[in-house]
């Protein structure tokens, strides 16, 4: 089995104005354009996905869209259909836990949205995390399995590299970071469910990334997991030089792992 290409992904959230957002584009550019040895994804507010298409063009930066609706087209004031994002972004966050927390988005929405994607070749970062309450309880693998299970619902097979962020709700921008040890052990189940579901061979093919308050001071420890294939991060991804510190980093865990 070839080694897994580990895959970082910047998620802006509802950040930046049209100017701020060329600005850091153009930055990331500079810093990232020519980098080897991890995939790296931009996911700007939906306005902005154009130009970030427009300047990452030519590069090895992926476009990626922080939400998207399952049906092409219709009467559905304010949904980006995730059809229409096809030739602007490559990915997909489907399930981010603002999504669902915040918004009220199901487990059974996001499965509609998950095999929305896929049907249309694009590609899913399928995003997964429990409470601290859950945690606390020691229900995580209940809750991740239910997740996953209701993702997978539509699902016959995942393309190989496909991806999972783990995402414990209660590691988002609060900067409480879970241990290497606490995120190797979870994101190793979850590749165990994966292979529950579809084999062994797709869950080692499969990237899990690790998300939640990941920044350059702890991102080398957390890469260096053998199961953690990269990172979705938050509030770092909106400074340049922060965020390319991370990719890299992600990069050279990578090669010194092969």
């Amino acid at each position: 089995m070839a080694a897994r290409t580990p895959i970082v992904g910047g998620n802006w959230k509802m950040h930046l104005d049209r100017a701020g957002a060329r600005d850091l584009l153009r930055e990331l550019r500079d810093e990232l354009g020519g980098i080897e040895g991890v995939e790296v994804v931009i996911c700007p507010p939906a306005p902005w996905l154009g130009d970030a298409a427009d300047a990452l063009e030519g590069t090895s930066l992926q476009v990626g869209a922080q939400n998207a609706y399952w049906l092409p087209h219709g009467a559905y004031t304010g949904e980006v259909g995730a059809a229409m994002l096809i030739g602007t972004a490559r990915y997909i966050l489907v399930g981010h836990s603002e999504r669902r927390h915040l918004f009220g988005e199901t487990n059974e929405e996001t499965g509609r949205k998950l095999a929305a994607v896929l049907e249309l070749g694009l590609e899913p970062i399928l995003a997964i995390g429990e409470l601290q309450a859950e945690r606390e309880a020691g229900t995580t693998r209940e809750v991740l399995r239910e997740q996953l299970a209701a993702a997978f619902a539509d699902v016959e097979r995942l393309p190989e590299g496909f991806v999972v962020a783990y995402e414990p709700v209660w590691a988002i921008g609060t900067g409480l970071t879970a241990t290497p040890e606490i995120a190797q052990s979870t994101i190793a189940d979850v590749r165990a469910m994966v292979a529950d579901r579809y084999g062994e061979v797709t869950a080692e093919a499969c990237r899990i990334q690790y998300g939640g308050s990941v920044n350059a001071g702890n991102v080398t420890e957390l890469a260096a997991q053998p199961d953690i294939d990269g990172a979705l991060v938050g509030g770092a991804s909106l400074d340049a030089s922060a965020f390319a510190t991370i990719c890299r980093a992600v990069a050279a865990a990578a090669e010194g792992a092969a």
